[in-house]
């Protein structure tokens, strides 16, 4: 009689040659990026104490440590009977390998099967330009196989802090006013996120720091209690944030210190490899930044109105889409009156200051909802998640506002439990009923306007 086995036993069957091997061995499932099988040594390396550990769980999660695929990722490549050979350096356990990569089907399935030699390269007592190289090169991959600067700034501070043995990396960029604040951090796990408290931080408090980017050096604080006679007002805001030691380096664009970015409580024999390798990535950073930096510039133009900063008609359909059918929606449509009789009697620059009036009044009173530019004189509120009640009462305010103000409009607006309904429609409902409030101010209070 044939015996019959599951398909767990059978994987486990086809795997269980390496369990022994000295050879760091793990094996993915092509399809869906999950792992199927880490052997003894790769489970020692990884803190794995059985292969169920790792079931259900991404590649890139157990073996890189990321939220995203590996940039190095070379399954499009792989072919039965072929090996793809390459070193690289793993942050995770913190070891240069060479790696040996192919693809092995097995019951209709694809699996990528990766068998690494530990390369001895990265010695914690002996670390040097060959690890320094290894771990930029890594980042640099993995920052740039993201599609934005954004997620590329955070694939690299992330890559650094697992990579450093750091509870924190972060960056902090000047503003106009003399100030610096912090607009990205990673963290490690169970370290207190800091990000919020680090804004408009005046510069004068890192002053000492600026004296050494002024010279291109970087600041080491081996010992946090040190710098507390020298440096007090430092001193003041990172004992709060549980700091004991860091690394900081400046982001130089142009000759001119833009902000800075470090490593929060790093392993005190890291400090000095540390300062060489965040000197050679600040000029990645800077050219991220400037990227990051151009594309909020072309959102902007693309989905911003120029005259009274809210979201213009294009920004409307980006919004809708990202609503959740479950939450009640307001609409309401608004009609700057008279606004073609300003521009032709007292010019447009008058004109001009009766739209921002308006879209101010709008944002006074809808300031937690979005606005929007539609048209030369109509504006869009749209209203995810409010109560009728509420937006009821909040269209009172804004008559007053209005009526204060001198900015008319016409209104109209209607409301849904849920916005599974078509939001065209829901838009066209709310268009009509501010033209028959339009029409009723024409035949009432604007009477002069009526030719409008």
């Amino acid at each position: 009689m044939e015996k019959r086995v599951s398909e767990s036993q059978s994987k486990a069957y086809l795997w269980e040659f390496y369990e022994e091997l000295n050879e760091i061995v793990y094996v993915a499932d092509m399809d869906n990026y999950e792992m199927v099988y880490m052997n003894r040594r790769a489970r020692e390396l990884y803190g794995i104490e059985s292969v169920d550990e790792i079931k259900g769980r991404k590649c890139h999660e157990v073996l890189s440590g990321s939220l995203t695929q590996c940039a190095i990722c070379n399954c499009e490549k792989l072919k039965p009977g072929y090996f793809i050979e390459e070193v690289r350096y793993n942050p995770v356990i913190k070891k240069k390998l060479a790696v040996k990569e192919t693809l092995i089907e097995e019951g209709g399935r694809k699996y990528r099967f990766e068998l690494a030699v530990d390369l001895g390269a990265w010695e914690q007592q002996n670390i040097g330009y060959e690890a320094n190289e290894a771990m930029v090169n890594e980042g640099l991959r993995r920052s740039l196989a993201v599609h934005t600067p954004e997620k590329s700034i955070a694939v690299l501070l992330e890559y650094l802090g697992q990579s450093l043995n750091s509870e924190r990396v972060y960056i902090f960029e000047e503003t106009d006013h003399k100030s610096v604040q912090n607009t990205y951090e990673w963290c490690a796990n169970d370290v207190v996120p800091q990000k919020e408290n680090l804004q408009d931080v005046p510069v004068e408090v890192v002053g000492m720091w600026y004296q050494r980017f002024a010279k291109g050096k970087s600041v080491i604080i081996k010992n946090v209690e040190n710098v507390k006679e020298k440096d007090p007002t430092v001193y003041e805001y990172l004992t709060p944030q549980n700091i004991r030691s860091l690394v900081v380096s400046p982001l130089v664009n142009e000759g001119r210190i833009i902000g800075f970015y470090g490593v929060d409580n790093p392993p005190e024999k890291f400090l000095e490899h540390i300062t060489t390798l965040l000197q050679i990535l600040g000029h990645f950073l800077v050219a991220l930044l400037h990227r990051r930096n151009h594309v909020r510039r072309l959102e902007e133009l693309c989905f911003e109105d120029q005259l009274t900063g809210i979201g213009n008609r294009h920004a409307v359909h980006d919004y809708c889409v990202t609503m959740n059918p479950e939450n009640s929606i307001g609409v309401l449509y608004c009609d700057v009156m008279g606004l073609k009789k300003m521009n032709d009697s007292e010019g447009h620059r008058a004109g001009d200051e009766l739209l921002i009036r308006s879209s101010e009044c709008l944002k006074r009173v809808f300031k937690e909802y979005a606005l929007f530019r539609v048209g030369g004189d109509e504006f869009l509120t749209l209203c995810e998640g409010i109560e009728e009640q509420e937006l009821q009462e909040r269209i009172g305010l804004l008559r007053q506002e209005m009526e204060e103000c001198s900015a008319p409009m016409a209104l109209g607006w209607v409301w849904h439990a849920d916005n599974r309904e078509q939001i065209d429609k829901l838009l066209t409902q709310a268009d009509d009923k501010m033209y028959e409030d339009k029409r009723m101010l024409y035949a009432t209070k604007f009477k002069e306007l009526a030719r409008d």
